[in-house]
């Protein structure tokens, strides 16, 4: 069917007047309203205003115009409906052919901090009922909202004399939808958040994510992959830092810098990060963050070899040249010396990032995970640790107490079941995502003691209760001299006897860190 009469109402008007010129110049009739029209007047484009098309004067500084029978009756009549062209003929409806729509910019007035009546004033009624309208009726009636497919648009009406393909029409159908449904959910986010709805769990979850680029591929080649954010998330994350060079991301690559960029953030003291299969590997903090880069990698060289390195202090190129020694595959940091990106820059592939949040503390967040059918959603494991009790006849010492609390800090980051050697400032052995907790244990202190470490004199911090003594006991042929875990076990009193027994000191959190 050939395009006849069109409907232009946008806010954002870029490409908008060549966009109707190469409508008009197609014989298309074209009507408007407002700013638009006064646009392609002035651009020397004939338009019918709204008014005169329907009859009736805009009312309500602008809130009531184009919802009018005879706008909504000439999108929605269906064309093969012969009394729907009766009825509109006898309420002298002509028909639209074409809808070129766009909202108020809502979600970029909440984003700026705008005050309420400017935001209530952004929420766009005629706009989404004319999208709505069109695109329920898209055999019929194109929408195009998106000033992106102007140019294709306009190219496949000039070669297919004002025709449209049905191809098209399916495609601007779907992007439409997809843009009223994301408006409709953002203004719904905004309302609940302003009216302290936060605190339970919504009837229905409704989200909307903006794709922030395609990936290499998924967590294996043959699977795709994007990425998406969440554009009202106003704390600092991995997706805020711009990418300064190497190859393009994977989805491992991804939620291994998630993992580290969550982890280098409970240190204020310089650190240095390495995860592999989203989790640490290496973790130590020192007086200057070279020095702790290299205890990092320490701990597992061989599981840092390819892995992704978080550090919350400005990269040398000193600190390069160490990095670059071996491979790996995501630098994170919040600052790079021009000489430091020289280094890289010698190799292409190394991925660098430039975060900057690295100091910022957690905030609650809403965490997704998908199942076959669903998805569940909890509140994200913000919490590090309120305060320990001790309960055991010995308390550790202030040197063990440090030790212990970094050694909770690294625990709660590894895959369950997960068991943490440390001391004061460093991983020594880490034993992760194990079936049982003793094998866990017996884990990390293989990884230490292949690295010629010794365990004597380390702490040990558990993810969770230790159902059995055989831990503890465990613990104690390694010299271990103190534990920090949740507690919370039917064999609480057989595990804080066998502690006693072996003289190690033990604390409780009441707080469990699984990371499932």
């Amino acid at each position: 069917m050939k395009i006849k009469r069109a409907l232009i109402s946008v806010y954002n008007k870029e490409g908008i007047a060549e966009l109707a010129r190469a409508l008009a110049e197609l014989g298309i009739e074209i009507i408007s309203s407002g700013g638009t029209a006064k646009l392609l007047s002035d651009s020397g484009i004939k338009v019918i205003d709204v008014s005169e098309f329907t009859g009736s004067p805009e009312m309500m500084d602008g809130r009531v115009k184009t919802l009018h029978p005879k706008i909504h009756g000439a999108i929605l009549a269906d064309r093969t409906n012969l009394e729907h062209l009766e009825q509109a003929k006898k309420a002298g409806i002509k028909l639209i052919d074409l809808v070129v729509v766009n909202l108020y910019p809502f979600e970029e007035t909440v984003l700026k901090g705008g005050s309420m009546r400017d935001i209530i004033e952004k929420i766009d009624i005629g706009g989404p009922a004319l999208i709505r309208a069109a695109a329920k009726n898209y055999n019929d009636v194109a929408v195009v909202c998106n000033p992106a497919w102007y140019g294709e648009l306009a190219a496949e009406l000039r070669k297919n004399r004002g025709e449209l393909s049905d191809k098209a029409r399916e495609k601007f159908a779907v992007d439409a939808w997809e843009h009223v449904a994301h408006y409709d959910v953002v203004i719904e986010q905004f309302f609940r958040r302003t009216f302290a709805r936060q605190d339970g769990f919504p009837e229905y979850l409704n989200l909307t994510f903006h794709k922030k680029q395609d990936l290499r591929y998924g967590e294996n080649p043959h699977q795709r992959a994007a990425l998406y954010r969440d554009e009202h998330y106003r704390n600092p994350s991995v997706l805020d830092a711009p990418q300064l060079q190497g190859k393009m991301m994977s989805y491992n690559n991804v939620l291994d810098c998630n993992s580290a960029f969550k982890l280098i953030r409970e240190f204020d003291e310089p650190t240095a990060v390495i995860v592999k299969h989203n989790n640490p590997c290496g973790v130590a903090s020192a007086a200057d963050v070279l020095t702790a880069y290299k205890m990092a990698k320490a701990v597992d060289p061989e599981a840092a070899f390819g892995g992704i390195v978080a550090l919350n202090r400005p990269v040398s190129g000193e600190l390069a040249r160490e990095i670059t020694g071996r491979f790996v595959e995501i630098v994170m940091a919040p600052e790079f010396s021009p000489d430091a990106l020289k280094v890289f820059g010698e190799k292409k592939n190394i991925r660098v990032f430039e975060n900057k949040g690295t100091t910022v503390k957690r905030t609650p967040y809403r965490k997704y995970r998908s199942i076959l059918g669903g998805l569940l959603v909890q509140d994200a494991n913000v919490k590090l640790l309120d305060d320990v009790k001790v309960v055991t006849k010995r308390r550790p010492t202030d040197e063990e107490m440090n030790a212990l609390r970094y050694a909770w800090k690294i625990v709660k980051y590894v895959r369950s079941n997960a068991i943490v050697y440390a001391r004061e400032n460093r991983a020594v052995g880490i034993g992760a995502g194990q079936m049982k907790r003793i094998d866990a244990a017996k884990l990390a202190a293989m990884i230490a003691t292949d690295n010629k470490e010794t365990l004597k004199g380390c702490v040990m911090a558990s993810d969770a209760f230790f159902p059995f003594r055989d831990g503890i006991d465990y613990a104690a042929s390694l010299g271990i001299t103190a534990v920090i875990q949740p507690g919370g076990s039917i064999s609480d009193k057989e595990v804080i006897a066998a502690a006693n027994e072996h003289g190690i000191a033990m604390v409780f959190t009441g707080i469990r860190h699984f990371r499932h």
